[in-house]
């Protein structure tokens, strides 16, 4: 399932005049970040590493200019961002939601310069609502300075939500997620830690191997289950 995504239009890297353009974007950021924010963030984490590290200091700044509203003039940072797409070059990235509800990114990475694709996930950003940007670009930046892995972890940071699941709606709504995990989601009022630790033994019996379930399957539910008392003792 396409979670967000975001097209950006490109010249050819060799091209004498580097532009950038955006085309179709798909980015909620309700809760905020939202998946459009991972995905911003996970295109920043991607690409940077591969960009002049001169341009590093210049592409934060530019995310806080954006967040300020302010106008951007051009070229900045050897690239010129325009509305007119003819001529350009897409290339699509993508946030998925894979069969087993955790989250899966997809990056093109044949056509365009890194700069070039760090660019568009920051200009997108500047098409949000107000009350949202501040917190996508804030995950815009986290991917700028992320240097591990462009994986699992990756994903579950860029959230800056108090899990490290990837499960999808872990990252939309964590609180909600731990609830229903825990099987306590018709409870109106935040559980008490007694609630938490008694409800989290109980899943942990069920879910053991001795009683019955698949090896692979028991240890990722016992997974989700630590996560899911981890985040409710946490919150």
């Amino acid at each position: 399932m396409l979670l967000a995504e975001l097209q950006v239009f490109h010249s050819r890297p060799i091209a004498p005049t580097r532009r950038v353009a955006l085309g179709q974007t798909l980015l909620p950021c309700d809760p905020a970040p939202g998946f459009g924010g991972v995905l911003l963030g996970a295109v920043a984490a991607r690409f940077t590493p591969e960009v002049d590290p001169d341009l590093w200091p210049d592409l934060v700044s530019l995310t806080h200019q954006v967040e300020a509203g302010r106008r951007i003039p051009q070229p900045r940072l050897r690239h010129r961002f325009q509305e007119d797409r003819v001529g350009l070059t897409p290339s699509v990235h993508r946030l998925f939601r894979n069969d087993e509800g955790t989250l899966r990114a997809s990056f093109s990475t044949e056509k365009g310069a890194p700069a070039q694709h760090v660019l568009g996930a920051i200009y997108a950003a500047n098409g949000l609502p107000d009350g949202r940007r501040g917190t996508v670009l804030s995950a815009v930046r986290r991917g700028l300075a992320w240097s591990g892995e462009i994986g699992p972890g990756l994903l579950a940071h860029l959230s800056g939500k108090n899990t490290s699941s990837l499960h999808a709606d872990a990252v939309a709504d964590p609180i909600g997620w731990a609830m229903n995990v825990l099987g306590m989601s018709s409870i109106e009022a935040r559980p008490e830690k007694a609630q938490i630790q008694r409800q989290f033994r109980e899943a942990l019996i069920d879910a053991h191997p001795d009683h019955g379930g698949d090896d692979v399957d028991a240890a990722r539910r016992i997974a989700d289950l630590s996560e899911a008392r981890r985040i409710l003792l946490a919150s």
